[in-house]
């Protein structure tokens, strides 16, 4: 687990690993925390890992981008 306090964005993240996303235990014991910048008026985010190969996913995404950025540009020619 990372804990990131970004005081200036007034923004607490919360980084959890798939095993301890699963802990019923470990999120009861943010609670406290949750409170605490609760009181302050920070936006608190959790990011919970999922089970899927990242590096697969980084790879799917940056293609998909790559072939839109491409029809873009081929429709904005097209055009004008």
């Amino acid at each position: 687990m990372e804990v990131e306090i970004k005081d200036k964005e007034k923004r607490v993240n919360i980084w959890l690993t798939h095993a301890e996303s699963e802990d019923a235990a470990l999120k009861e014991s943010l609670k406290p925390l949750y409170q605490k910048y609760k009181k302050k008026k920070y936006l608190i985010a959790v990011f919970e890992s999922g089970m899927d190969c990242l590096e697969e996913l980084t790879r799917d995404l940056i293609l998909y981008n790559r072939t839109r950025l491409r029809e873009l540009e081929a429709k904005k020619a097209a055009s004008g």
